[in-house]
């Protein structure tokens, strides 16, 4: 539940949204609000009377030409509450091209409000007539997300303690053994706040893959969704210099998630949004 669509406002009319993990207010990433130093792009050495000639763009990591990609739709965004309506695992290559691919409609158990469904389309009647039991279905994500860790595969979430917290809580809630520490993700949200920190505007799936030139038809669609993430990863891993190895990139984000969230609650409290006493939970890539 990456994207917005058709805007945030549909989300906030059916259910009040939790502080979130990060904030789309383009005033908070203004240089002078913006957190500490993080990676930038390289430059060239600049001789006398030259311009700067930006260093050629480094190429795909070989750890990324087989990239994991994972997304819900749910019916809502409560992470301990709410429930999984669809679901996408699959597997991208160095090309961004789809390898494997696995998707899931699942009967949530409950009513999916109208909110929900404006969102990604999915309705109750449709869920229930269509969709599989959502223990089944929960269970079988959980199976793909192991394999794909088991193998050294990392796996893109697009906001990942969203998905991977609320699987989880699914679950604890079917019996079954989550995933307590997914291991190695790639989050571009975080990424791309870290690299490009001083861009203005919104940080959705939508905005930030249009960014980097990544085509993202049919937003919230978790298929759409997860690939357009993976892709999105890849691109920032062609534009920027990442880490040798997805493990220490994944270690890197822990970090850069707490310093992100900590940057936001100054934020808030700073414009009223927050109680001088409250937090932005920074826990990354599970809550």
């Amino acid at each position: 539940m990456s994207a917005q669509r058709p805007n945030v406002e549909d989300m906030e009319a059916w259910q009040a949204e939790p502080l979130p993990l990060w904030d789309d207010d383009e005033d908070f990433w203004s240089p002078t609000s913006a957190p500490a130093a993080s990676p930038a792009p390289r430059t060239a050495p600049v001789g006398p009377h030259k311009a700067a000639v930006p260093a050629p763009r480094p190429s795909l990591p070989e750890w990324l030409h087989s990239v994991g990609v994972f997304d819900l739709e749910t019916t809502g965004i409560d992470v301990e509450h709410d429930r999984v309506v669809t679901a996408h695992v699959g597997v991208l290559g160095p090309d961004g091209s789809v390898v494997r691919s696995c998707s899931w409609l699942a009967d949530p158990g409950i009513e999916i409000p109208a909110g929900a469904t404006a969102v990604h389309g999915i309705t109750t009647e449709r869920a229930r007539a269509a969709g599989r039991r959502a223990a089944d279905v929960v269970a079988e994500v959980i199976a793909e997300l192991r394999s794909l860790f088991a193998a050294g595969i990392p796996v893109v979430a697009y906001n990942a303690p969203y998905d991977f917290s609320l699987l989880k809580h699914e679950a604890l809630r079917h019996g079954l053994e989550p995933i307590a520490d997914p291991s190695p993700v790639i989050d571009p949200l975080v990424l791309d706040k870290a690299y490009d920190r001083y861009r203005k505007g919104k940080r959705t799936l939508e905005v930030v893959a249009a960014h980097y030139a990544v085509v993202l038809d049919g937003a919230h669609d978790a298929s759409a969704d997860a690939i357009a993430a993976g892709r999105v990863a890849q691109a920032l891993a062609c534009r920027f210099a990442l880490p040798d190895s997805p493990h220490e990139l994944h270690a890197q984000q822990i970090g850069w998630a707490r310093t992100q969230a900590e940057s936001l609650t100054e934020y808030f409290v700073r414009i009223g949004r927050l109680d001088p006493s409250g937090v932005v939970d920074g826990r990354w890539p599970i809550r």
